[in-house]
This record gives structure tokens, sequence and C-alpha cells, in this order.
């Protein structure tokens, strides 16, 4: 059946044609409250931008739900503890306008050197005015960059070329990485004290809020410029309104407010005072980006897929290509594990070996655990919740890395203690299961698997074919690994169909197998 994929905001046609290929694409009016509400039932997904609220209410009335998209950055409009709770995941398109945002800021920072647009204004209005608008060379003076994250970066690049001193404040940088891109790191009172503009790139948090108030800029040196780009709220509007009306601040540009939509404010009393309605994100390049980029997140989302861009998924840090690959392997080791367990462990090690274990790992930590859980709950497992399930009944997931993958290039092992007392580990390397509980394998980890562990004898692989061919079961490969003549064996087969639990006994019985587990790797 097509998955619903519900737009309640206007996204980029380009965005659209990505999805049409697979889902079906529904239109709503997401302001449209009722309306909303109604087309939510049957979504598994839905794409807002700004105006559309994604609360409980919304959540409630999307039974199938599995992912929220925000074409855009913020996501101020959805509530993302509920949606984690829910299992739902959360992403947006945290890369799509860093470009435009910046070049914002850049723009308002020489607006407000220049005056260009309130000349353009009095000029419209008739008056020729040059003396009024004297500004300033951005040539040789200082830019404060307070946050040099990606959009701060991109700020700093572009006021390099305009001959400046460069100075940042950023407590998670490292002095080398500022001083490779020509930038000298201070502290937020010295920053305040040396630059001639600020322009502020930080995220909206409790500790940002305010943090270029009175005080701040009381310090400020005498001419300053303010210039915030970023969120509202970061630069404290009526102190700022007050150390213009001094003198102690020459000017500022502001794309964000504190509350928006803004209708009216003191700093719009003042010819220094650029603002603009929070347009940073407001390009055609911006706007395709975003839709683009979360177009294709639904459409891994929807295919039970990790998702880069999900922001309440915890998984580490970037995600590298080495890793990706592995992340199908990890899951299904996981659902190998619990089948051969024949229950969930109460503590579980994914170690992985090899050269991906330079590289962060911790997603495969998060798709091993989905995968415990894909056969034991009722309810659909997601890298959002798998966490929640293990905790809830009290699984610790642990990772360990080594580079000593044992021959393979990479080795993912998954090992767990059980209530009994056993210990009980699988293995995969590339896209294949290569041990099980000590026996060595080389079977494509894919299809229906079947495990069977007995004394070695013969005639058990010919009593159990005979069987599963009665049943209708076809043999697609098998393996039989074994430690010692005559002791204990592990008959590994791949199968074509499904095997009910009573098939499966029948066959365990048939062999005096010890023990017997079947699991399904198609819809890993």
């Amino acid at each position: 059946m097509t998955s619903v994929v519900l737009v309640t905001e206007e996204l980029a046609p380009a965005a659209i044609e990505v999805l049409t290929a697979d889902h079906e694409v529904r239109s709503v009016d997401g302001t449209d409250r009722p309306a909303l509400l109604d087309a939510l039932q049957p979504a598994e997904a839905v794409i807002v931008r700004s105006a559309t609220r994604i609360d409980a209410e919304a959540l409630e009335a999307a039974p199938h739900l599995r992912v929220v998209a925000r074409a855009g950055v913020g996501l101020d409009n959805v509530d993302i503890p509920a949606a984690t709770a829910r299992g739902v995941l959360v992403v947006n398109a945290p890369t799509s306008n860093i470009i435009s945002a910046a070049e914002q800021a850049v723009a308002l920072l020489l607006t407000t050197a220049r005056h260009t647009a309130s000349a353009s204004a009095a000029l419209k209005a008739g008056h020729w005015r040059r003396s009024a608008y004297t500004g300033v060379e951005v040539y040789g003076k200082t830019v404060g960059v307070v946050g040099l994250g990606r959009i701060g970066v991109l700020v700093a690049q572009r006021m390099a070329a305009f001959g400046t001193n460069l100075i940042a404040y950023d407590p998670y940088v490292q002095p080398a990485r500022a001083a490779q891109l020509g930038v000298r790191l201070v502290g937020l009172d010295e920053l305040i004290r040396e630059s001639d503009f600020i322009s502020v790139h930080l995220p909206r948090t409790p500790e940002t809020i305010g943090m270029i108030g009175e005080k701040e800029l009381a310090e400020a040196k005498p001419g300053v410029r303010i210039v915030n780009a970023a969120r509202g709220g970061l630069v404290d509007e009526r102190a700022l309104a007050d150390a213009i009306a001094a003198g102690r601040v020459a000017g500022a540009g502001l794309d964000v407010f504190e509350t928006e939509p803004l209708r009216s404010s003191p700093l719009f009393a003042f010819d220094t005072v650029t603002v603009t309605p929070h347009l940073g994100a407001s390009t055609v390049e911006a706007q395709d980006k975003a839709g683009l980029a979360v177009a294709r997140s639904v459409r891994l989302a929807l295919r039970g897929e990790f998702v880069p861009d999900a922001v309440n998924v915890r998984a580490g840090g970037a995600l590298d290509e080495d890793v990706r690959q592995l992340l199908p392997l990890a899951e299904k080791l996981g659902r190998v594990f619990t089948a051969v367990a024949g229950g969930v462990a109460a503590r579980v090690t994914v170690e992985v070996r090899g050269e991906v274990a330079t590289h962060d790992a911790g997603v495969l930590r998060l798709a091993t655990t989905k995968g415990l859980f894909a056969s034991v709950v009722a309810e659909r497992v997601t890298y959002v919740n798998a966490p929640q399930l293990a905790a809830g009944r009290g699984v610790e997931v642990e990772l360990a890395t080594s580079e000593d993958a044992g021959g393979h290039e990479s080795l993912i092992v998954v090992r767990g203690a059980l209530a009994d007392g056993r210990t009980v580990a699988v293995a995969g390397a590339g896209a294949k299961l290569v041990e099980v509980d000590g026996f060595e394998l080389d079977l494509p980890a894919d299809g229906v698997l079947l495990f069977f562990r007995y004394r070695d004898r013969p005639g058990v692989v010919g009593r159990i074919g005979t069987t599963l061919g009665r049943a209708g079961v076809n043999i697609a490969a098998m393996q039989v690994a074994r430690k010692a003549a005559g002791g204990e064996a592990l008959m590994t087969l791949t199968v074509d169909s499904s095997v009910d639990p009573e098939l499966l006994a029948t066959v365990a019985a048939g062999v005096r197998s010890t023990s017997a587990a079947a699991v399904d790797l198609r819809a890993a």
C-alpha cells in the first residue's frame, strides 16, 4: 500500500517530484486546524514549514505517522518530546539555508555601515540628503563573530575578503581550527570590547537568550554596530534601543526578533537600524534545497532507513559513509541475536572492529538496538523509540571498538548475556553472517534463516530437508558448522518462505535439536 505524505505548506516542485515517485502526496492548509487534524489521520509523513503547528494534539490525530519533516531549520512549531514519545522521527534541513543566512547577515552588516536602507527610503520619499547618511568603511575594522558554527564560518570567510580583522567567540571550537580560518578566538567580554561590528550566529537556548544585553552593550566599543540574523532574543532589543538612543551603539541590522511577527518596536524609530522580517532563508535556492532535503529524508524514513538529519535520534556525530554501509548489517545482526537467544538479553555489547572503528560508530549500536526489538514488541520499532524500548526493559546496549577485525575489513559482533547465564554472540562482515556462537559461517545475511543445533551424526541434513520439503518450504542455501566430528553442530538454512513456529518445532524434534530459531531478514 502506498504511503501517504501530507504537505501542509508550499514546497518546491522538485521536492514534490521526489515524493510522488513512491508515495501518495496530499496537500492541506496547515493553518486550518480542523482540516489539518482530519488530513493527518492516514498520513505516514507530514512536511511543514513554519506556519503549521505539529503538537501533541496533531500527533494524536495521526496514528500512522512515522516522520515529521520541517522544510527549514527551526523546529519551534514541532513538539519534539511528544513526537519522540510516539516513536515519530523529526527531521529538518539544517544546511539548506546556511549560505542564504550568511549572505543576509553580511548584507545587514554592509547596510548598517552605509545606511543603505534608510537612505533609499529617504530618496524615494523625495529627500536628497547625502550628508545625513555618511557611513563607515568595513576595511580595517574588527568584526566579532559570536558563534563559529556553519553560518558563522561562512560569514567570517566573506568578511575576510573585505580586509577585516576577524575575532570570534565560541567555546566549542578549538583555537587551531579558528586559526585555519584566519580567526582569533577570544572570550565574549573581549569580543564585545574590541569589535567595531558584532554578528551573532548562535542557536536560541536558555543560555544564549539575552546574551548581548544591557551589561554587554554598556561595555561595548563606542560606535559598535550589531547584526543578528540568527535567532530572536539573543540580543536584548530594549537594551539595544536604549544603547542606540544613548549614542553608545551606532546602529544595528536585525532579521530576527524575540516576538514574531513583529508589528512595532522602539528600534523602528532609528534610521540607523535596518530591520527585515526574518528573511534569512527567503531565497529561491534555500527554499528549493530545504524542500529537496526533507523529501529525501522522508523517503529514507518511510523505507525504515537511518536519516542523518533526524533531530531526535541519539546516534553520535556525523555519519561516515563506511559506517552508513554497515547499518543494514547491524540491524540484521540484532534480529539474529534475539532469534538465537530466544528472547531479550539483559546486557548487549556491540563490538565494531576494523577500519570502521576509527569513525564515530554510535549509530551502529542504535541500528543493532532497533534490530534487537524488531520481533519482540508489537509496536513498530524505529531509530527514535529503540533506545526507549531498551531502557523500558532494563536492557543495556553498549558499544566497544577495536581496530582488529580478525582478517575482515570490518566486523560487527553482537554479544549478550542472558538471564539464565548463557552468553550468545553473532557476527557479520560486509553483508554476510560469519559467526553464530563460535560456529563459523559464510552466508548472506538476507532472507529467512533457520538455525538448528544438534549432535553431529549422519542423516540429519536429509531429515530436515525432507520435512521442510513436505511442508512446501524450499531451501535456497545451507551450511553446517561443527567444531569436532560427532560433537555439537550448527545447521543454518536460507529458505524462500516464512516458517511458522509449529513447523520449526516439528523439524527440531525430528532431529533432536537442542535449540532451533527462525528469523526473517527480508523486512530489515
